[in-house]
């Protein structure tokens, strides 16, 4: 005796009469994601630290967290990033490879387009074969 009637069927559901079913707005009038500039700024972090990995493995030590900024508007955002770099390294490449990276991963994970990446570098960090000490 678990049978519903027509006027409490779930949508979808044969049975239920198209009078009953709620009418919804168009999709264009239903309203629209908004993502703030501080959680496409966590993105963007987060997908800094994904192209550090991926171009050098495992960061070295001592390589701070990158930090970023983001502005959003109108389904586009201009991003800001300061990191930290492994030396030695191809500053110029790596900076390409990281922009490259991060417009790639924001635009599919936020569904917005990338105008703009700025890539600032804080500091290089020794990798640890250099850092063993200098003979005095």
């Amino acid at each position: 005796m678990n049978a519903r009637s027509p006027s409490h069927a779930l949508p979808g559901v044969p049975g239920r009469e198209a009078a009953d079913a709620p009418s919804l707005p168009a999709p264009a009038q239903r309203g629209a994601t908004l993502i703030p500039d501080t959680v496409v700024a966590r993105i963007t972090a987060r997908a800094t630290r994904e192209a550090l990995s991926r171009q050098g493995g495992e960061s070295p030590a001592g390589l701070g967290a990158p930090h970023s900024t983001a502005t959003v508007h109108d389904g586009s955002a201009r991003l800001a990033v300061t990191l930290d770099l492994p030396y030695p390294v191809d500053i110029a490449g790596a900076c390409g490879e990281i922009r490259h990276y991060i417009a790639q991963r924001v635009s599919h994970l936020t569904g917005m387009r990338i105008d703009d990446i700025a890539v600032s570098v804080q500091r290089l960090v020794p990798g640890e074969s250099r850092r063993r000490g200098r003979v005095h």
